[in-house]
This record gives structure tokens, C-alpha cells and sequence, in this order.
């Protein structure tokens, strides 16, 4: 819907569950009167639909349930992965893909490694909702607009993710410097914890809000070539000391998907906590590939 509505493009809803994307599309269509904008979307059950794409979307897979973590859902949602992937790789070889599904990283290598595309047309949604959540934390503690905040996270989209308060700014000002040290180690935890709060107090499913606002803004900024900094989940190849991973940093977005990788200076424990989640998402892809 929020895509629908920025008039962006055509859209293909598409899920192997029969006549759940076309009663999804059928709904959305009859909005277009009431919200005044005629948006052209469909849906399918054969993925073959999604054939000359340009931005596709993988939010397939099991959800989360309550008391699961991310990497729980690993080996079930590697499957549906692969085989989204390969289709994909054949259908829609000149597309950018977005993974949304969990557990992300993982399945963001795992998706770029089956398709074989470049690391810049393949990446994860991740760090982009999680900055979103520390900022809207930091925003309800001070009471201040959420729109004056500019959050960085970085780190696995997990348990792994490491918010950066030192480099996080309230109107330019960082954020040190309106909260003590106790208090910003308890906003860090509740981002940290976010999506398990929200999954548990659901019973069943998962966010889907504030990750569609995020998902949206990633292909909005593709589609017109903003060539904006914002945080995915990117194959590294030697930044931050890290290769061989997926994982969550700020990146220039733009109408190719990522255009370049931004390395922060880390201070020495930011970045042993950002390489300790490195090797921490490496050792659970080899237990995937086994």
C-alpha cells in the first residue's frame, strides 16, 4: 500500500498461498478511488510474473514466532530462499533484490551467492528499521520530535546489531550529551529487543508496520536514484576488516542499488563488537551450508 501510493511503478503481489495475493491486490485497487491516485498492481501465484522486474522485494518464509530468534527460523527459511533465488536468477537476471526475510543477513549472503549478482544488486533491509526503532526510543525518552534525530545502527539484524549512540544526533548535538551512560544502555537493549517485544505482545506474526515505511524508502530511493545513505544489510569484502559476510552498515543507495559502502571510525570496542558479529553470522552460514 504505502508503495502503491507513491504512484512509483507497477506492481506484482506474488505468494504460492492460492488467491492471497490476488485478494491482497484486489483490495488495495479498490482504494484508489477513495485515496485519489491510480496505482496499477496485481497478484499472482507463479513467480514467473515477476519476469523484466526491476526492484523485487523477498519477504517469503516462516515468521517468527514467540520465544524464536532470528537464527532459529535459519535452516526453514534457507530453503524458501533458495529456491525464490534461483527463480529469480533466471526470471529477472537485470533486477535488485531486497531480502526482508529472517534470519536477514543469512539470507542475504545466501541470496546473493544463488543468484550470483553483484553484492550492490543484492541486500537486506535490516539496520534501516533498526535505526528507525533507536530513534523513535531516544525520541519518546526525551520527548522531543523523532524527525530531529539522525540514529546510526549498525551489526547484525538480531541480537547482533549494535546501535551507535556516540554517533547518534539530536539537532547536530550527540546524544551523550542529553542522556547519562545508564540511560542510553537501556535504549541500546530496548532496540536490541524490539522485535522480540513486538512479536511477543503480537502472539502471532511479526511487525510488518514500520518494516513496510522501511522497505518502501529503500525502493523509493532506487527508484529515483536519491543516492542516499541509509543502512542494509551489504556483502563486505574487506570493510570495517570484514569479508565474506552480509551484514548491516550504512550504504549510498542509489538507482543501481548500492552505490558504496560508508565505513564509520569505529572507536576500538565498537568495532570488536561489530567483528565479533561478523564472525558470529560466518559461523551460522556454514551451519546453513552444511
Amino acid at each position: 500500500m504505502r508503495l502503491a501510493e507513491t504512484g512509483i511503478g507497477d506492481i506484482f503481489l506474488i505468494d504460492i498461498a492460492k488467491g492471497l495475493a490476488c485478494g491482497k491486490a484486489l483490495d488495495l485497487e479498490d482504494a484508489r478511488s477513495l485515496v485519489k491516485n491510480h496505482y496499477h498492481l496485481c497478484g499472482r501465484e507463479d513467480i514467473r510474473e515477476i519476469r523484466g522486474s526491476d526492484i523485487i522485494v523477498v519477504t517469503a518464509g516462516m515468521p517468527r514466532k514467540p520465544g524464536m530468534t532470528r537464527e532459529e527460523l535459519a535452516n526453514i527459511n534457507a530453503r524458501v530462499i533458495k529456491e525464490i533465488s534461483l527463480s529469480v536468477k533466471e526470471t529477472a537476471p537485470s533486477s535488485i533484490l531486497i531480502i526482508v526475510t529472517n534470519p536477514l543477513d543469512l539470507m542475504t549472503r545466501l541470496a546473493t551467492e544463488v543468484t550470483g549478482f553483484k553484492p550492490g544488486r543484492v541486500f537486506g533491509m535490516g539496520v534501516t528499521l533498526d535505526a528507525a526503532r533507536f530513534a523513535n526510543l531516544i525520541a519518546c525518552e526525551l520527548q522531543v520530535p523523532v524527525t530531529d534525530i539522525d540514529s546510526f545502527v549498525i551489526g547484525s539484524h538480531g541480537e547482533g546489531m549494535l546501535p551507535l549512540p556516540r554517533l547518534t544526533t539530536i539537532k547536530g548535538a550527540p546524544l551523550p550529551k542529553f542522556l547519562d551512560p545508564q540511560k542510553i544502555e537501556e535504549l541500546v537493549k530496548r532496540t536490541i529487543l524490539r522485535g522480540a517485544e513486538i512479536v511477543s505482545l503480537l502472539g502471532s506474526g511479526s511487525a510488518y508496520f514500520a518494516p513496510s515505511a522501511a522497505i518502501a524508502e529503500l525502493v523509493r530511493v532506487i527508484a529515483k536514484d536519491e543516492k542516499r545513505i541509509l543502512g542494509v544489510s551489504a556483502g563486505l569484502n574487506g570493510e570495517y576488516g570484514v569479508s565474506g559476510v552480509a551484514i548491516g552498515v550504512p550504504c549510498r543507495i542509489g538507482g543501481n542499488g548500492i552505490e558504496n559502502i560508508i565505513e564509520l571510525d569505529l572507536d576500538a570496542r565498537e568495532k570488536q563488537a561489530f567483528q565479533k558479529a561478523a564472525a558470529s553470522l560466518k559461523d551460522q552460514y556454514s551451519r546453513i551450508k552444511r
